[in-house]
C-alpha cells in the first residue's frame, strides 16, 4: 500500500471515529481490521456461508468488466446503439443498471431500474477497489490460482433462460435461507474447503461480448446450478428465493449467438446477476453483518478459542478449588499460604469471564484480536479500538472482583483438620 492509500486509509478511519463502519465500507475495502473485508470473508467461512460474499464479489467485478466493455465501446467512437443494437433496445425497454455509462438519458423513454443497487452506493474509488486492481494479498492466499470454468463440456442447451416459477415441481431439494447452505452447516471446527479464483478476466485484450458471456458462465455454474449437477469441486449453490433462481444458461463464451433467440438473451448478459447480488446484499447487511460486528466490535476471540477457555477455566478452578479445600481441612500453616491460590484462580476467572464476553483483556491491551483461533492481527480500527478497550476494562474489574472475593473466602474460612 502506497502513501497515498496510506492517507487515504486514514481519512477514511478518522471519519469513523465515533462510530462503527457501514456494510458498504467493509465491501469497498474502507475499513481497518478487525472489520474489514478479510475479517468478514472468515466469519463467513466459519458459519460456512462464505459462498454468498463471493457471489457478490464476483458479480460485483462482472458488472465492472461489463462497464469497462461500454467505456472502451464509447472511447472507440462508436455508440452502444450501433455496437450492440439488441442490448440498446433491451437497456431502453427494461432499464439498465449501466444507464449513465452506455448514454441513456435520465427520461429514456423506459422503465428505468431502481436506482439504489448496491454498485450506485459506491464511488468510482471503492468499485476500483473491488474489481478493477484484483484480489489482495491476503485475498490471493485465500483463493489461490485462477480457475477455468466449471461448465461441463457436453452440457445441455435449453432455448431459453429458465426462472424459477410455481409450476418447477421436480427441482431438487434445496437450502432454505442464504446462510443455511445444502449439505453445509457451520461448524467451530469447519473445514476449509478448496479455494476458488474470483472472476477476473486480464485486461492484456480488449473486451469482447464473449470475455462477458464468459464472465457471467462461470458465476452460474460456479453459484447457481444446483449441487451435484456440475462435475466440479468449485459448484457450490447459493440459496435465492424461487422468483430469482436461474436454472440454466443456453449461451457459450466459445461461439457467438447463432441466431436472434440467442442474440436477445445475449443482450440481458450484462444485468442477469443484478437483482439476485442486491438479494445478497440485503442479505448479507440484514444478517451476517450485524452478527460480524458484534463479534468482532465487541469481542476479539474466535468460537474455538473462547470454548478452549472455557475448557481450561473449569479444569484450572477445579484444581484451585481442590487446593483450597486441601489447605483447610488439612489446617495447613503458615495461613498465609493460601494466598498463593490467587494463581489458579486468576486463571480460572480470567479464561470464564473471557468466554462468557468473548473478550480477553490481556490480548485487548496488547492491541491484538484474533482471526482464527490463538493467531491475531493488530487492531486498527480507531472506534472499535474503544469500544474494545472499554470493554476490555469492564473485564478486568469483574475479573480483579471474583479474583479478590474468592481468595478472601477460602483465607479467612479457619482451618480444621480431619
Amino acid at each position: 500500500m502506497n502513501d497515498d492509500e496510506n492517507r487515504q486509509q486514514d481519512d477514511w478511519a478518522s471519519s469513523r471515529k465515533n462510530r462503527l463502519p457501514s456494510f458498504t465500507e467493509v465491501l469497498s475495502r474502507r475499513t481497518r481490521p478487525p472489520v474489514d473485508l478479510f475479517m468478514f470473508y472468515l466469519f463467513l467461512q466459519r458459519e460456512g456461508a462464505e459462498d454468498i460474499l463471493d457471489f457478490w464479489l464476483d458479480v460485483q467485478q462482472h458488472e465492472n468488466l461489463c462497464r469497462a466493455y461500454f467505456k472502451d465501446v464509447r472511447k472507440s467512437g462508436r455508440t452502444i446503439k450501433d455496437d450492440w443494437p439488441q442490448y440498446w433496445d433491451y437497456a431502453r425497454r427494461r432499464g439498465s443498471i449501466y444507464g449513465t455509462v452506455v448514454g441513456l438519458s435520465a427520461d429514456g423513454g423506459g422503465t428505468k431500474r431502481s436506482t439504489a443497487s448496491t454498485g450506485e452506493m459506491l464511488t468510482e474509488q471503492d468499485k476500483h477497489n473491488l474489481a478493477v486492481v484484483g484480489p489482495s494479498n491476503d485475498e490471493k492466499a485465500r483463493y489461490g490460482g485462477r480457475s477455468a470454468s466449471p461448465r461441463p463440456g457436453t452440457a445441455a442447451l435449453s432455448e431459453h433462460t429458465r426462472v424459477a416459477s410455481p409450476e418447477d415441481g421436480k427441482e431438487q431439494p434445496r437450502s432454505t435461507t442464504p446462510f443455511s447452505l445444502s449439505g453445509r452447516t457451520p461448524t467451530l471446527f469447519n473445514m476449509r474447503r478448496a479455494s476458488r479464483a474470483p472472476t477476473i478476466i486480464p485486461r492484456s485484450a480488449p473486451i469482447t461480448r464473449l470475455d462477458l458471456i464468459a464472465s457471467a458462465e462461470r458465476i452460474f455454474y460456479r453459484y447457481l446450478s444446483p449441487a451435484g449437477t456440475v462435475n466440479a469441486p468449485e459448484n457450490h449453490e447459493i440459496y435465492l428465493p424461487p422468483s430469482l433462481r436461474i436454472h440454466s444458461f443456453p449461451l457459450s463464451s466459445n461461439q457467438e449467438p447463432k441466431n436472434q433467440a440467442e442474440a436477445t438473451l445475449m443482450a440481458q448478459v450484462p444485468d442477469i446477476f443484478h437483482a439476485q447480488k442486491e438479494y445478497c446484499f440485503r442479505a448479507m447487511e440484514q444478517d451476517a453483518f450485524p452478527r460480524f460486528l458484534r463479534s468482532k466490535a465487541f469481542g476479539n476471540l474466535t468460537p474455538v478459542s473462547a470454548l478452549v477457555r472455557l475448557i481450561v477455566g473449569l479444569v484450572t478452578l477445579w484444581i484451585g478449588l481442590s487446593a483450597a479445600f486441601s489447605l483447610i481441612f488439612l489446617d495447613v500453616h503458615p495461613k498465609s499460604k493460601r494466598f498463593f491460590l490467587f494463581i489458579p484462580f486468576a486463571v480460572a476467572i480470567i479464561c470464564l469471564v473471557s468466554h462468557q464476553y468473548e473478550l480477553d483483556p490481556i490480548l485487548v491491551f496488547l492491541g491484538q484480536s484474533e482471526t482464527t483461533p490463538f493467531r491475531t492481527l493488530t487492531i486498527r480500527e480507531p472506534y472499535v479500538k474503544k469500544l474494545l478497550l472499554g470493554r476490555a476494562i469492564w473485564v478486568s474489574f469483574l475479573v480483579a472482583i471474583f479474583l479478590v472475593a474468592l481468595t478472601m473466602i477460602f483465607w479467612a474460612v479457619p482451618g480444621h483438620r480431619l
